[in-house]
């Protein structure tokens, strides 16, 4: 297999991000106090323990998730990058691809780095967008993902109603998404570039679905 050209310079915000930094914007407008502020408040004032200092800053007036949020701004190793600006989260995306590909995965990386390219190749709405474990795709909603493990990438799909799907070869296995009410509902196991061929048109599928 030909190693493609890496596609880390082209990864897109995840809409996380602006669902997070939307919590974080109002969190003065409705308590007083700015991110900063509650940090530094539940460091001098508030409990140690995780939960304990959840209870506590939502006594304080606090949201759930602003709580959460807090909380973890405070602890001693903050959380991934969806709490941090989008400049942040996309300058640490490729790192998140690096870590997933690297030791006993790295053979997976150009096999990885095509199957990218083939769901860019869908259309000009998708968005990549990596998070600590998996890459999920978008359109209006997460379509599909890639999910690395030692020997093969998992393809997970959203197509929707199993009974509804059909797969003469086999290959297509459904996870139990669907009544688990999960977008993805089915997966695929990649281990060459002729499996990419199998794959694209259930990627299509799933891609045109999400548009609907």
């Amino acid at each position: 297999m030909s190693k493609p050209a890496s596609t880390s310079a082209s990864y897109d915000l995840h809409p996380s991000v602006a669902y997070v930094q939307s919590i974080l914007a109002n969190l003065e407008a409705k308590t007083g106090h700015t991110l900063e502020a509650w940090v530094a408040r539940v460091r001098a004032e508030g409990p140690a323990e995780a939960k304990a200092r959840l209870a506590w800053l939502k006594a304080q007036g606090l949201g759930t998730n602003q709580a959460g949020f807090v909380a973890q701004r405070a602890a001693a190793a903050p959380g991934h990058a969806f709490d941090d600006t989008p400049e942040g989260y996309l300058a640490a995306a490729p790192g998140y691809v690096d870590a997933q590909y690297g030791g006993k995965k790295a053979h997976l990386r150009p096999l990885f780095e095509q199957a990218v390219a083939l769901v860019r190749s869908l259309g000009k709405e998708v968005r990549v967008c990596p998070c600590e474990t998996l890459v999920p795709f978008y359109r209006n909603h997460v379509f599909a993902e890639i999910r690395p493990f030692v020997s093969r990438l998992d393809l997970g799909l959203a197509l929707g109603d199993p009974a509804t799907v059909r797969d003469p070869s086999g290959r297509l296995k459904d996870t139990g998404g669907f009544k688990k009410k999960d977008r993805l509902t089915h997966k695929l196991e990649l281990s060459s570039e002729a499996d990419l061929a199998v794959a694209l048109p259930w990627l299509v599928k799933a891609f045109e679905r999400d548009g609907k």
